[in-house]
């Protein structure tokens, strides 16, 4: 999950699309349409429910901080996760 988020800041496509599990993925993403004023500050892991080695789910709630032309925000999810084979692939997420 940390990973993702990384991936965000660098708008690393090609790694959050292979991270995604096949049946949620969308065919393309395409961050470029992000604000040059957006600046990602900070990754808050709030929860973690499974996502151990053995594994086959896990949960992760996190709150992740960005800055939108100088003013804070926040973005608060709760995602899932898939094991694969040893790998884990990000399904879907809830946002509050």
């Amino acid at each position: 999950m940390r990973s993702r988020y990384v991936a965000y800041t660098l708008q690393a496509v090609e790694y959050l699309l292979a991270t995604w599990h096949a049946d949620s993925r969308p065919d393309r993403l395409d961050l470029s349409d992000e604000s040059p004023a957006l600046k990602w500050v900070g990754l808050e892991v709030l929860r973690t429910v499974g996502g151990e080695s053995g594994d086959q789910e896990g949960v992760v709630e996190f709150v992740a901080r960005y800055k939108l032309g100088g003013r804070a925000a926040r973005l608060h999810e709760v995602s899932r996760f898939v094991a694969i084979d040893g790998r884990w692939f990000y399904l879907d997420g809830d946002l509050s």
